[in-house]
C-alpha cells in the first residue's frame, strides 16, 4: 500500500533552523521589552525632576514679585478698586476717595487721606507707611505756611481766572517779572488752557514765593474742557494729545500695556524705563484707567 507523504513534513535541518530562529526572535523581543521597561522609569524620573525644578523656580519668582508688589510704595491718589480691596478699604471709603478726586482735588498727606476716606486708625497705621507723595507736596506744605503769612489768600469768589489773565495783569497784580509772566501765558496757550492750578508747577523758573502769591490771587475758574483718555485702550496718536507725552513716550506706554496687560494704577508706569512719576498728578488730569 502506497503511503501518502505530508506536504507539511520538514527536514530535520529546517526544523532545527526554524527552532533556532524562533529562539533568536524571542530573545530579541524579550531584550527590547525589558530594556524599555528598565529605561523608561529612569527617563521619566529625570524629566519629572527637571519639570518640577522649573515649576519651583517659577513659584519662587512669582512669590518674590508678589512680596515686592505688596511692599512697593504708591501714591494714594491713584488707588483703584482692586488696590483698595487688597489694602482692606471698604466700598464706602473708596467711594469717598473717588468722589474727592472727581472734584479735581488731591490728597497730599496721611492726615488728609484719613479725613477724606474716614478709615480706621488701625488700618491707616498699617497702610500709611506705603504711601508715596510727590516731593513737591512737601515743598507745598512749607510754602503754604509762608503764603498765609506773607500773602493775603483771597476767597475763591474774589480770585481772578488764571485762564483769562494777561501778561500785564500778572506783572501789575502779582509783581511777576515780565519774562515769567510771558512764559506762563505762552505755556497756557500751548496746552490750550489750564485744567488745574497744579499745572503752574510746569512753569520753569517760577519760584515758590511767586507761585504762592500768584495762586493767592488767581485760580483756574474756567478749566479747559477735556475728554479723558482711557490709558489702557489708547492709541499712540491719542496719547500724543496729552501735553506731557511725546511720540516716543506714547509708543513706550502703548507697548508696555500691550506686553504686560492693563494697568490698575498710574504708579505702574514707573516700570517703564526712563518714565518719571514727577508729573503724574498733572498727567492724570487727562487720563482714566477705565
Amino acid at each position: 500500500m502506497t503511503k501518502i507523504k505530508s506536504h507539511f513534513e520538514l527536514h530535520t535541518r529546517f526544523r532545527n533552523g526554524i527552532f533556532l530562529l524562533s529562539i533568536l526572535l524571542l530573545g530579541i523581543v524579550s531584550s527590547y521589552y525589558f530594556y524599555n521597561n528598565r529605561q523608561k522609569p529612569k527617563n521619566n524620573f529625570v524629566e519629572l525632576k527637571r519639570f518640577q525644578k522649573e515649576i519651583d523656580s517659577l513659584k519662587t519668582i512669582s512669590q518674590s514679585k508678589k512680596k515686592k508688589q505688596q511692599h512697593k510704595l504708591f501714591n494714594p491718589n491713584f488707588i483703584s478698586d482692586y488696590k483698595g480691596y487688597l489694602l482692606g478699604l471698604s466700598t464706602e471709603e473708596l467711594d469717598r476717595l473717588f468722589a474727592y478726586r472727581d472734584n479735581g482735588k488731591w490728597i497730599n498727606s496721611v492726615a488728609e487721606f484719613k479725613k477724606v476716606t474716614r478709615v480706621s486708625d488701625s488700618l491707616l497705621e498699617r497702610i500709611s507707611p506705603l504711601f508715596k507723595f510727590p516731593d513737591w507736596t512737601k515743598n507745598t506744605s512749607k510754602s503754604t505756611r509762608n503764603t498765609v503769612r506773607n500773602h493775603a489768600n483771597l476767597p475763591y469768589a474774589q480770585k481772578k481766572d488764571l485762564n483769562t489773565a494777561t501778561v500785564i495783569e500778572l506783572q501789575e497784580h502779582v509783581g511777576m517779572p515780565d519774562f515769567i509772566a510771558e512764559r506762563i501765558i505762552k505755556y497756557r496757550n500751548k496746552i490750550g488752557g489750564f485744567v488745574s492750578d497744579l499745572q503752574i508747577e510746569d512753569i520753569y523758573g517760577l519760584y515758590d514765593n511767586q507761585k504762592n502769591k500768584l495762586l493767592s490771587l488767581y485760580t483756574v475758574k474756567t478749566p479747559k474742557e477735556i475728554k479723558k483718555i482711557n490709558l489702557n485702550n489708547a492709541k499712540v496718536k491719542e496719547l500724543m494729545n496729552v501735553p506731557y507725552f511725546d511720540f516716543e513716550t506714547a509708543i513706550e506706554i502703548v507697548d508696555f500695556i500691550k506686553n504686560n496687560g492693563q494697568i490698575s494704577s498710574f504708579d505702574e508706569l514707573e516700570k517703564i524705563e526712563g518714565f518719571s512719576l514727577e508729573k503724574i498728578d498733572r498727567i492724570a488730569l487727562y487720563l482714566t484707567l477705565n
